[in-house]
């Protein structure tokens, strides 16, 4: 690989909606981290909540954490990793030794000190640092723009391990941006069904279907009732319902439509809180579980899936790639449901720099 340039270009948050171009200098690994240059990233529906709606960021944030690269450069100690090798950036290791952690649920580690992101700037950028920890290979036959599918599939896997669903279940998947479409594939390709995705948008609505589900419902067909009839059950109703929208409606639509001893699995996140009716929760024995981001094995699971051929990887991802200048419009796009598939940005593309 030529001698690394001392300067790149990074997407960078201003404010709610707004993401410029900037140049910065090439950061250097220190002692367990490596450099790399980031081939794609995707887009992920957390990156849409911290660029578009500002959560939490500050200004000069870089967002990005589902990315494959080519090692540029390695730090004092790392090894196993050598310059121009293709790898997928993984989890950002746990602390390994805390109750959950050795119950290997790293998700809950009691000393993590982050979400997703280990510190340092994400993958909107044209290089990216990471600990050498966290990288995986690019299994033979999968293209590194395909592999970064590997998080969120983490994502939409994980969610699948807490439902506890099993063969024999049935299955209803609310929202199908990438991380719904993602679970639904990952059930079809598990023999799980039959799958009812439940989804506004009709670019949506046909994904699904490409995907295999078996019936496709929009919001308004899922009946909420009063709290007077507690004990009264959907005809749509499901073992296990896998919320991926986020929406508070979604939430307590989803509720309604477990059958009696069901499981809401609660995989996107929102700002509006959701309201369940404690009598219908008790009586039908109900379970609400939460899903933050991955099992244990859950990238190398991911990998292997999406090299496996059970998955339709060319379904999930859309067709074009994006530079860094075109992030705030597409993340736009994405927010009003007009973009089906998992957006990939590929920093290596020419970009305005200053371009919002």
């Amino acid at each position: 690989m030529s001698e690394l340039p001392q300067v790149m270009d990074v997407a960078a948050y201003q404010e709610p909606g707004v993401v410029t171009v900037e140049e910065r200098p090439v950061p250097h690994p220190a002692p367990g981290e490596v450099l790399l240059e980031v081939a794609h990233c995707g887009i992920c529906g957390s990156d849409i909540h911290q660029l578009r709606d500002g959560w939490g960021n500050r200004p000069g944030f870089v967002a990005g954490h589902e990315y494959t690269g080519v090692v540029a450069a390695v730090g004092e100690g790392v090894e196993g990793w050598s310059i121009g090798e293709m790898v997928v950036g993984g989890s950002s290791p746990k602390c390994g030794h805390c109750r959950r952690c050795l119950e290997n649920k790293p998700s809950q580690c009691e000393n993590r000190q982050g979400a997703v992101i280990d510190g340092h700037d994400g993958a909107f950028a044209r290089y990216v640092l990471t600990r050498a920890t966290s990288l995986l290979v690019l299994p033979d036959g999968l293209s590194p723009r395909e592999a970064a599918l590997a998080e969120p599939l983490a994502v939409a896997l994980h969610g699948i391990t807490r439902s506890g669903i099993q063969e024999g279940d049935t299955a209803m998947v609310i929202g199908v941006g990438p991380i719904g479409a993602l679970t639904i594939a990952a059930l079809r390709a598990r023999g799980i069904g039959p799958i009812t995705a439940v989804e506004p948008g009709e670019k949506r609505k046909q994904l699904a279907r490409d995907l295999g589900a078996d019936k496709i419902l929009d919001p308004a067909d899922l009946e909420i009732f009063p709290s007077w009839e507690p004990e009264r059950i959907s005809a749509h109703a499901v073992h296990v319902v896998l919320e991926c929208s986020g929406h508070k409606s979604a939430m307590e639509a989803g509720f309604h439509q477990l059958r009696r001893g069901g499981t809401l699995t609660l995989v996107g996140a929102g700002i509006e809180h959701p309201t369940f009716d404690p009598n219908r929760f008790i009586l039908n024995e109900l379970t609400i579980c939460g899903s933050f981001v991955y099992d244990k094995d859950g990238f190398e699971r991911a990998l292997e899936l999406l090299a496996s051929g059970k998955m339709p990887n060319d379904l999930l991802i859309e067709p074009t790639d994006v530079a860094l200048d075109q992030i705030s419009a597409t993340i736009e796009e994405l927010a009003n449901g007009r973009i089906t598939g998992k957006v990939m940005v590929a920093p290596g593309l020419s970009t305005q720099r200053g371009a919002r």
